[in-house]
């Protein structure tokens, strides 16, 4: 494509997914377009076991990471323990959660006993963790870093910047994409409400020129729409309201090689674009997600306000845990409650294909929209 960013990059069309899986990172480079690995979840030693993997497997194509250092959270400093923060969380919310779950069957024994909710990678969302993660992520030929929440903290900055990096932002609102602007970043990740994950209230079509013409004084900023796009054409409409490409996540997530449990990706083949919730009942800020009796316990009148982040995180991530596996065996209970992060989209995600096989069907959907659009001219 003729695209400043596509050269600046080295890929052929700019279309990017963020995934938890390596797999989909990879495929998608390969196929031309450029794979972004959410990484907060990891361990340094986890990561550099998945970003060698993505080496070894891209053949020299281009992929970038992920990672979440919000501006604002509770304890954001990390001077409070592990058992400080689990100290902070109220009995009534453990108590909200045990009776979730037991309403739907599951056993709620040694459910806030130590590693019931994998790793906690609250430190990663703080400035020094983060830190940690990307010594290992700057040893590997990454091209890009994103921060998911929150302008990127200027020494992380300028060490990308130091080695050539692109550094970017997801930005929910006009008001993000400024700071971002003035902060000196390379690529705001615009990203409207129908957005799976953390997103604001602002739709896609509306956020998309509202930050260009904010931001319209910064000539070297490049944009790219997000928000419950699934589609080829999609992505054209975004462009020609004038992005520089597209950020996508929620369509890999039903896609052979995705991290989707079985259960949540039946569900969201399934789900039409009515079926997903904005609701803080993961993290404690708004995400989208797929709708259940686990989110529709939370928004009851009965229900405690969720906890700020990481706080949510912290009784969020052991019952989230337990049904995914109880899922997984069959258990209706679980089935009812399991949901995953994903967003208006959704409703278009109806078949499970490959990671490759979506991105070539976006590059010929993108082709026969840009064709119609130019037919509209006279010549």
């Amino acid at each position: 494509m003729k695209s400043a960013l596509c050269r600046k990059l080295g890929i052929e069309f700019p279309l990017f997914a963020f995934s938890h899986c390596r797999d989909v990172v990879a495929a998608v480079s390969n196929a031309g377009g450029f794979g972004v690995l959410g990484a907060v979840a990891h361990t340094a030693e986890t990561l550099a076991i998945d970003l060698k993997w993505i080496d070894e497997h891209v053949n020299g194509k281009p992929y970038g990471i992920d990672l979440l250092i919000p501006n604002k959270m509770e304890d954001k400093e990390g001077g409070l323990t592990a058992a400080d923060l689990e100290a902070r969380v109220p009995p009534e919310h453990r108590r909200h959660v045990a009776g979730l779950l037991a309403q739907h069957g599951i056993d709620t024994a040694d459910l806030w006993s130590a590693g019931q909710g994998g790793h906690d990678y609250t430190d990663n969302m703080r400035e020094g963790g983060a830190a940690r993660l990307l010594d290992v992520a700057f040893s590997h030929p990454i091209k890009l870093f994103v921060n998911a929440l929150g302008v990127p903290p200027p020494s992380i900055m300028k060490r990308a910047r130091d080695k050539g990096i692109l550094v970017g932002a997801l930005t929910g609102a006009r008001e993000h994409a400024i700071k971002h602007a003035e902060a000196g970043v390379d690529i705001l990740v615009v990203a409207g409400t129908e957005a799976g994950g953390h997103c604001g209230e602002v739709s896609t079509m509306v956020l998309v020129p509202e930050v260009l013409q904010a931001i319209e004084d910064y000539k070297d900023i490049h944009v790219l729409a997000a928000g419950g796009i699934a589609t080829g054409r999609q992505m054209a409409a975004c462009m020609a309201m004038g992005a520089d490409g597209a950020w996508t996540a929620s369509v890999w997530l039903t896609t052979a090689e995705a991290e989707t449990t079985p259960t949540v990706k039946k569900k969201m083949l399934a789900a039409t674009s009515r079926d997903t919730v904005r609701s803080r009942s993961r993290t404690g800020k708004p995400t989208r997600q797929l709708r259940s009796a686990w989110t529709d316990g939370w928004h009851g009148g009965s229900a405690p306000d969720p906890l700020p982040m990481p706080l949510q995180g912290l009784i969020s991530r052991p019952a989230l845990a337990r049904i995914d596996k109880l899922a997984a065996s069959g258990h209706e209970g679980a089935q009812r409650l399991a949901t995953y992060y994903v967003g208006q989209a959704v409703g278009l995600m109806n078949t499970e294909q490959s990671a490759r096989s979506v991105v070539y069907d976006f590059m010929k959907d993108y082709a026969d929209a840009a064709q119609r659009l130019a037919g509209t001219l006279e010549t």
